[in-house]
């Protein structure tokens, strides 16, 4: 019996782009094998080499987590329709509202400007009381902080906070609204003051230029409602989720990719938090990031709106929230759909007998290591672009190997260099030559990373570029066109 397998964005370069695909099987595991059958690149990101499910990938059969029915034996009906749900960086009860306090009252101009508030018998003046009253960290001032901010301060919260220690880019202007054109090589806390003040100068905006670490998190969160996760990788997601339940701080969260995103309320009261959802985050490189993958520029305008409702909901105490629920947004095709999920009772942070009881270092359980210090890889060979530059001065035969996608060979390229992207390179190794000297180069050097890895493994030698096309861009050929 075939049985419909729905693709998320970061996997279907494995399915031929298909975002659907049909798959023979009886139960979970004999879909996913017909699945992984057919498209054997799939695999790996699905499997661990142990052969069993990998923990950051949730597998749903139509809106039910199979770790709660029978996994991989689950057995299937006509009809059935199964999701993969892999980590991308109503149920229980939320916490109590806060009571109004006194302080809170609104003046005429205040009760002028919300109006359209209190003319909602849902929320009213109480509920304009407690927004006022309440108080909204964001960690981030990017894709998803940028409009959670900025709805958030339109809306009257009392204090905002907001963590982000990054200058403003020419290419965050696409999606991070905060920012606009004159922001650009400015710290994003300080563009980010000054466009919040202006929408509302009865906001509270408090600003903290810092990297999130396990020694600052407690600290920085302890005096705020709720926390709106706007991060842009694992380790920092990770310490957030953990922070959050240590503190009893709900976490209005939010994840993006390409046209894809998730939204949820994490580490509510009863409710389930992150790493009840992913256990485990994905093997560093495996899951490309925004600034690899892209993403649609109104994508994190939609997630983070989201996210702001979640948390101005959990402060009114009131509405039916996201807790115990995953919201999947995919703007491509404008659909949402929900799944269920559940407060694991066995999760190390959460559960019933946690073996997590203070913050850890996030980078090594993410197995990544710091920014400064971060190399290509063990065993991958490296050269510089002024090693290239000087090669091709100098007309030395070699290879450049560009392994970025077609559409991002067609903004900007290395002359002479040819193209197979990453995800072909396993079948089109016979276009490989022997016998010249082989560079890889990518973006930034990550994916080329892996393509050396993979390319040595079949018996090739190469060397990675570091930096990748970035760096030739920066540093010998500032006339091509930087993305």
């Amino acid at each position: 019996m075939a049985h419909r397998v729905l693709i998320p964005t970061p996997l279907r370069p494995y399915t031929s782009q298909q975002d659907t695909v049909d798959a023979e099987g009886g139960t979970v595991g004999e879909v996913l094998s017909s699945l992984t059958t057919t498209y054997s690149d799939l695999k790996r990101h699905l499997y661990a080499d142990d052969g069993k499910l990998r923990h950051f990938v949730n597998v749903y059969v139509n809106d039910d987590d199979i770790r709660y029915l029978e996994r991989d034996a689950t057995k299937l009906k006509p009809g059935d329709v199964i999701s993969i749900v892999p980590s991308v960086a109503g149920g229980a009860p939320g916490p109590a509202a806060p009571a109004v306090d006194r302080s809170t009252d609104l003046s005429n101009a205040e009760i002028q400007r919300y109006s359209r508030h209190l003319i909602l018998p849902e929320v009213g003046m109480e509920g304009q009381k407690r927004i006022k009253g309440g108080s909204v960290l964001c960690v981030g001032a990017g894709g998803l902080g940028s409009p959670a901010a900025l709805y958030l301060a339109a809306a009257g919260i009392g204090r905002l906070g907001i963590i982000d220690f990054d200058n403003v880019d020419e290419s965050n202007l696409q999606r991070q609204i905060l920012h606009g054109t004159p922001d650009v090589g400015r710290s994003k806390l300080q563009s980010a003051r000054d466009r919040l003040e202006a929408i509302n100068p009865e906001v509270r905006v408090e600003t903290y230029e810092t990297r999130l670490t396990s020694s600052n998190a407690l600290e920085l969160f302890k005096d705020y409602d709720v926390i709106l996760d706007g991060t842009d990788n694992f380790a920092t997601r990770y310490l957030v989720n953990d922070a959050c339940v240590l503190l009893k701080k709900p976490n209005a969260y939010g994840s993006i990719f390409r046209f894809e995103g998730q939204a949820s309320d994490f580490a509510t009261v009863g409710g389930p938090c992150y790493r009840c959802l992913y256990p485990e985050p994905p093997p560093p490189g495996l899951v490309p990031s925004c600034a690899e993958g892209g993403v649609l520029g109104v994508l994190p305008g939609v997630i983070g709106t989201i996210q702001a409702t979640e948390a101005l909901k959990l402060i009114l105490g009131a509405g039916s929230t996201l807790v115990g629920r995953l919201l999947l947004y995919d703007a491509w095709s404008m659909k949402f759909r929900e799944l269920k999920l559940r407060r694991d009772p066995n999760c190390p942070i959460c559960g019933d007998h946690p073996s997590i009881k203070g913050l850890i270092d996030y980078e090594e359980f993410c197995g990544v290591t710091p920014v400064a210090t971060r190399a290509a890889g063990p065993g991958v060979p490296e050269t510089t672009v002024e090693e290239l530059k000087a090669r091709v001065d100098a007309k030395k035969p070699f290879f450049l190997l560009d392994v970025r996608e077609p559409h991002e060979y067609q903004i900007s390229r290395i002359a002479g260099s040819t193209l197979i992207p990453l995800g072909q390179l396993p079948n089109r190794l016979a276009e490989i030559p022997r016998d010249q000297e082989l560079i890889v180069h990518c973006k930034s050097g990550q994916r080329s990373a892996r393509a050396v890895t993979l390319l040595k493994e079949n018996g090739i030698e190469a060397k990675n570029l570091k930096g990748g096309i970035l760096a030739w861009i920066d540093r010998v050929d500032p006339s091509l066109a930087k993305y």
